[in-house]
């Protein structure tokens, strides 16, 4: 095995591991003695992930290859294993070193995918890689490059990725499974398990990191509320532009933020674009300020982070470029002024003041931009549906997982949530794991009767091609008994029938009032059961919830639970109008039912 639990490289003592550090290399080591699947180890900023890395590197039998994306975290990650007493190369073009011979190499991706023929022996067994949610899907990305060429020399190659942020704008989680037992990202993701996670708020908790101290300002701040991010994710800088320059809050954040720092000892700035950051800069005080941007030559950025970290500066304003591989423990004030685009960025920005340091108590955190991220939420994984959104739990009723999706709450009651799968792992006899199968909301397979992802093209069941929505509305339309409702509300009522019992009606009306109707009786257990199977488990705006109304003015009391359909299709019966098939979740082309000819 690659990774034995004890060493015989070095007789000088190994540093001390801290509890959560030990923890995470056994169950690293535990997992590639069992499996050859890429794992991911989660630590927060400022725990020490330089100190396992060292030590996974010091316990591999074969040779072992240390991949950052910035010199600056080669040179850290180096000089930890150094600490054991123990040598290592660095292949790195930015640190003017290109050293391939030792068990050990820290490089740089950058220079190692340009060089990969010197990595061509076939002896190396452990690959690791540093701030790993910067590893693409992308088969041809620079990290995929490197992987396939390691790989092709050694088939069992181990892959290890740590990070403090396991997701990606656009992909969500960078891991398939959780050790916790559930599913968080999809069945394609290169990292297949996430094997040990340490909680921010435990670092906190336990003493091992600075405690954030956020403040609500009263000064004026910006207002991106009106932003949305590109397709790429990520907010465009002249739009950001258009919200910050010459705005005439700056000044007056600019001051607040100079006064709250009289009794600190180091500043970071987080500016929306080059402009504005150039404006800050502009109103802090003159000798104790500096600005970092992409464009900073390289001999100046670390000139001036060198003397931010001696105390020389205060202040330090960056666009973008300090957000990772930047350790100064002494910042004790972190002032943002820009929108992030996720709970990760907003994680990895105000990480920068976390780490513990003599005389340091607490780390401020002033916000002028109104970002909506609670530092210690976790990611959901899939895009924010709508502003108004936040983290819900829903129970699985097939296996009892506790899911964490978007959705919306009325005091303690989640009354939607955009969950499609439970993310439950079940084990089976065999020890093997796999997701439930429970769907919150799904397709059914008209061949099979298999419930599937509400994008699925194909039945997971019967691989029979699933009848594409439009083709179901442009048959409906094509029969001259059908009627075709593009659905614009719902309406509920408590009525009776002709026999004078109590009944729920429900109508569908489109945009011009034509109407569909349906009746569902709740007077006993089977009724009530056959209303949830044909009708809650898909109105529900919180499907899977346990709500069992009694009575049709119960479900009328509590509507706001409830979601009308896109699409209605009715049959005409004899004189009377029946609802054949209700169509959820539509994404066609047809927004209109009488524009679908």
């Amino acid at each position: 095995m690659p990774l034995p639990t004890a060493s015989v490289h070095s007789a000088h003592p190994p540093p001390t591991l801290r509890l959560y550090q030990r923890e995470a290399v056994e169950r690293v080591v535990a997992h590639f003695r069992g499996s050859d699947e890429p794992a991911v180890v989660v630590l927060p900023t400022g725990s020490g992930k330089s100190l396992v890395i060292a030590e996974l590197a010091r316990l591999a039998r074969g040779r072992v290859l240390v991949l950052a994306h910035v010199r600056e975290l080669v040179e850290q990650n180096h000089a930890k294993y150094l600490a054991y007493g123990l040598e290592a190369d660095i292949f790195s073009a930015g640190l003017g070193r290109k050293e391939a011979a030792r068990q050990v190499v820290f490089g740089s991706v950058q220079s190692v995918v340009r060089h990969l023929d010197r990595f061509d022996d076939g002896t190396f067994t452990l690959l690791i890689i540093d701030e790993c949610h910067r590893v693409s899907p992308e088969e041809d990305s620079t990290y995929h490059r490197v992987i396939d060429h390691f790989k092709r020399h050694n088939s069992r190659l181990k892959v290890l990725g740590l990070t403090a942020t396991p997701y990606r704008l656009g992909q969500g989680f960078i891991y398939h499974r959780h050790h916790h037992g559930m599913v968080r990202g999809g069945d394609d993701c290169f990292f297949r398990d996430c094997v040990f996670e340490q909680p921010l708020r435990l670092m906190v908790k336990q003493g091992y990191l600075a405690r954030p101290v956020r403040i609500d300002v009263a000064v004026e701040r910006y207002d991106f509320s009106a932003l949305r991010p590109a397709s790429s994710g990520l907010f465009r800088e002249e739009e950001l532009n258009r919200v910050v320059a010459g705005n005439r809050a700056t000044p007056g954040i600019v001051a607040e933020i100079v006064e709250r720092a009289r009794d600190r000892r180091g500043v970071m700035l987080f500016a929306a674009s080059v402009a504005h950051a150039e404006e800050v800069l502009g109103y802090l005080p003159s000798g104790q300020s500096a600005l970092v941007t992409g464009e900073t030559s390289l001999s100046e950025r670390e000139r001036m982070i060198a003397d931010f970290k001696a105390g020389e500066l205060k202040y330090l304003v960056n666009v973008a470029v300090l957000t990772t591989g930047f350790d100064a423990p002494h910042v004790d004030l972190i002032a943002i002024l820009r929108p992030t685009e996720s709970v990760s960025l907003y994680q990895q920005i105000v990480g920068r003041g976390l780490r513990l340091a003599p005389g340091k108590d607490d780390c401020l955190v002033l916000d002028y931009a109104g970002n909506p991220w609670d530092l210690y939420a976790p990611e959901v994984g899939s895009p924010k549906p709508a502003t108004d959104t936040e983290p819900v739990q829903v129970e699985c009723p097939a296996c009892g997982h506790a899911n964490l999706f978007w959705g919306r709450k009325a005091g303690e009651i989640v009354i939607e949530h955009f969950g499609r799968r439970c993310q439950g792992l079940i084990e089976e006899v065999s020890g093997k794991r796999s997701q439930c199968e429970f769907r919150f909301r799904f397709k059914v397979c008209e061949q099979c009767g298999a419930e599937n992802d509400i994008a699925a093209r194909r039945c997971h069941g019967c691989e029979t091609l699933l009848v594409d929505a439009d083709d179901k509305l442009k048959e409906a339309l094509r029969l001259k008994d059908a009627r075709v409702l593009r659905v614009a509300g719902m309406q509920l009522d408590a009525t009776v029938n002709g026999r004078g019992l109590p009944r729920l009606k429900v109508t569908y009306h489109d945009e011009d009032g034509t109407t569909l109707a349906e009746w569902f009786a709740l007077e006993t257990a089977a009724q009530r059961a056959a209303f949830g199977a044909v009708f809650l488990r898909d109105h529900l705006r919180a499907p899977g919830a346990r709500w069992q109304p009694m009575s049709a003015e119960e479900v009328i009391a509590e509507r706001r639970r409830l979601r009308h359909p896109d699409f209605v299709v009715g049959r005409k019966v004899g004189r009377h109008w029946q609802v054949r098939e209700k169509l959820f979740d539509y994404t066609g082309r047809y927004r209109q039912a009488e524009a679908a000819e």
